[in-house]
C-alpha cells in the first residue's frame, strides 16, 4: 500500500488565493473549503490513493515560536483565510480523511513523522508527501518516501532532491538555516545564498563541519573568506535556524500506517457541512468516489 500525506494548511491557502471568493448561506466565506474538498475528492479518486491522511495547523504558532520569537505567526493572514482553518478541518473529517489538527507541534512535523513510520513499515510501498514545500525534502528517501507538487504533476525523489537544492535531503535543515525561509521567518546567515549553501554543504554535508576559516575549506567557492567570517560570527545562530528548520519525526499520533485506509465519507456529517458551505453537489461527488473505489476493491467499507 501506498501512504499519501496532506499537507492541508498548503492545500487551504492554494485554494484561498486560487479559488473564487465564495459565501456559504450564512454570509460566511467558504471558497477555499469548498475548493480544498474537491482536490481532496480528486485525490481520493486516483487509483492507487487507498491510505491518506491530511495534517493541519490548527494554530499558526507550535513549540518553535519558544524558541525564537521572529519565528511565523497568524500575522497578516487574511481573515477570510484564517477563519477557514476549522471549517476545513472538518471537512476533511467529513470526508472520511483521518485528520491531524496540530497545536503543540506543525503540521509539517505530523506528515514527517508519518512519513518515518511507514518508510518503516513492511506494509507501505511508497511514502507519498503530497506538498510542493522545500521543507519535506528533508524527509525523502531514495523512491521510497517522496514529495509530489500535485498541482504541476511532479515527484521528487532523492536524486531529484540533490539535483534541485545541490544537497542530500539530511543537509536540507543546514541549507535552509544558511539560505533562511521568509516563509517561516527564518532569517539564514548573512552573504549565504542557494549557491554558495550548496557548494559547501555538498562537501562538508553539515554546518559544523564547515571550518571557521576559509583556508582550510576542501571546496572552492567564490567568496570564501567573507562566507566563512559570516558563518563564523552566526555559528550559535545558525545552530538555532537548523533546529526551526529540521521537522520532528516523534509527534504522539493516534494512528498507525494501516489506520489511515479511507473507508468512504461520513455521509451524515458531510450533508450538514454541504448545507453550511451550500455545496449541494459534495456528498454526491464524495459517495461516488468512495462507490468507484469500492468497485475496483473488495475489501473496502460501505460509505456510512
Amino acid at each position: 500500500m501506498k501512504l499519501h500525506l496532506v499537507d492541508g494548511t498548503y492545500e487551504l491557502f492554494r485554494a484561498f488565493y486560487g479559488a473564487p471568493s465564495t459565501t456559504g448561506p450564512g454570509g460566511r466565506e467558504v471558497g477555499a473549503t469548498r475548493a480544498l474538498m474537491r482536490s481532496l475528492l480528486v485525490l481520493l479518486s486516483e487509483p492507487d490513493v487507498s491510505h491518506v491522511a491530511c495534517a493541519f495547523d490548527h494554530v499558526i504558532e507550535s513549540f518553535r515560536n519558544d524558541l525564537f520569537a521572529g519565528y511565523k505567526t497568524g500575522a497578516g493572514i487574511e481573515p477570510a483565510l484564517l477563519s477557514q482553518f476549522p471549517l476545513a478541518e472538518q471537512a476533511s473529517r467529513a470526508l472520511g480523511v483521518v485528520t491531524w489538527p496540530m497545536v503543540e507541534f506543525e503540521a509539517d512535523d505530523a506528515i514527517a513523522t508519518m512519513a518515518a513510520l511507514g518508510a518503516q513499515s513492511a506494509a507501505v510501498t511508497q511514502v507519498v508527501i503530497c506538498s510542493p514545500d522545500k521543507d519535506f525534502s528533508q524527509c525523502v528517501q531514495g523512491e521510497r518516501v517522496v514529495c509530489r507538487d500535485r498541482m504541476r504533476n511532479r515527484v521528487l525523489d532523492e536524486a531529484g532532491v540533490v539535483t534541485k537544492f545541490g544537497v542530500p535531503p539530511s543537509s536540507i535543515p543546514d541549507w535552509l538555516a544558511l539560505v533562511g525561509d521568509t516563509a517561516d521567518g527564518i532569517p539564514g546567515v548573512a552573504r549565504w545564498g542557494a549557491k554558495s549553501a550548496a557548494q559547501v554543504l555538498a562537501h562538508y554535508l553539515h554546518l559544523e563541519h564547515v571550518p571557521d576559516d576559509a583556508a582550510a575549506w576542501r571546496v572552492q567557492v567564490r567568496g570564501a573568506r567573507a562566507l566563512a567570517e559570516s558563518l563564523a560570527s552566526a555559528r550559535e545562530a545558525a545552530v538555532l535556524y537548523r533546529l526551526l528548520a529540521t521537522l520532528r519525526r516523534d509527534v504522539p499520533l493516534a494512528e498507525s500506517p494501516e489506520q489511515l485506509a479511507w473507508r468512504g465519507p461520513d455521509v451524515p456529517a458531510l450533508r450538514a457541512l454541504a448545507a453550511e458551505l451550500g455545496d449541494d453537489r459534495i456528498v454526491e461527488l464524495a459517495v461516488r468516489a468512495h462507490e468507484a473505489r469500492a468497485s475496483v476493491s473488495p475489501n473496502a467499507q460501505p460509505a456510512s
